[in-house]
């Protein structure tokens, strides 16, 4: 395929993502990730194998630079919880650069399931606007260490900023809602440039690899993604103020069934 052409495509899935993070609130990966597997299995750009970790390791590096203002706004409104931010600073970007090694020695049906399990969970959270129960502190730094370390290693191999994990620990450690989004948002940046980073520095070398491949970030690919979901963005914040959240909510939540369902039946299309 045209590289132009596949470039375009990727600005389409940038653009989808970014309307979707200005209209809900959401992290990008959770778009780009399944969205560039399909289209990196589908032109056959990359071997099956080396495939899933390119479109995550791309996804990661893509949110570095989509992401960066708003965790900037969020800081400077005074909006994050400092003492959070601290204690999980240190393990979460350890967590997500430990992931770039790690995941690309995975399985492939292992590597896509846990993608495809992960949508899934993120379905029913848009679909019941669950959220765990406030009733615990924050814990010290040592426990906090270890649940951040696991948060920066999970978000590392799904591809993501982080706050569909961070975002809910928070709030089950009675973090008030508008500030663990902030928090998130603050600790999303140094978490994806770290998964970035892993997927570059630490990721077994690919054979054979295409043209434009830093490690297992795809260039071409993160420079539409980001021009489209840069464009994209400020037109999804301007509709959240005019439709029902609610719905639209359910709608994503459907919509990820179905990517996850694509995802596990390719899981298990690898594994057989």
């Amino acid at each position: 395929m045209d590289l132009t052409f596949f470039t375009f495509l990727c600005f389409a899935v940038g653009c989808v993502s970014g309307f979707l993070g200005g209209l809900l609130g959401i992290g990008g990966g959770i778009v780009i990730v399944p969205a560039l597997i399909i289209l990196f299995d589908w032109t056959e750009l990359l071997p099956l194998a080396h495939s899933t970790a390119a479109a995550v390791g791309t996804s990661l590096a893509c949110i570095v630079f989509v992401s960066g203002s708003a965790a900037w706004t969020q800081v400077r409104a005074g909006k994050v919880e400092w003492m959070i931010a601290k204690r999980w600073a240190a393990p979460v970007v350890l967590g997500a650069a430990a992931a770039g090694g790690l995941a690309p020695l995975l399985p492939v049906f292992l590597f896509r399931g846990f993608i495809g399990a992960f949508l899934g969970f993120v379905s029913i959270v848009m679909l019941t606007q669950w959220s765990p129960s406030p009733n615990r502190s924050f814990p010290g730094p040592a426990s906090a260490g270890v649940i951040g370390f696991g948060t920066g290693l999970v978000s590392g191999v799904a591809g993501i900023g982080g706050g569909n994990v961070m975002v809910p620990t928070m709030v089950y450690f009675n973090t008030p809602m508008h500030r663990a989004t902030a928090t998130s948002s603050s600790l999303g940046v140094p978490l994806a440039a770290a998964g970035a980073l892993g997927y570059i520095l630490f990721a077994p070398v690919i054979a054979s690899a295409p043209e434009y491949m830093l490690g297992y970030v795809h260039v071409p690919s993160g420079l539409g993604v980001v021009a489209g979901a840069v464009l994209a963005a400020p037109l999804g914040v301007r509709t959240a103020h005019r439709v029902r959240a609610l719905a639209l909510r359910r709608l994503f939540g459907l919509l990820l069934i179905v990517a996850a369902l694509r995802m596990l039946h390719s899981a298990w299309a690898a594994a057989n």
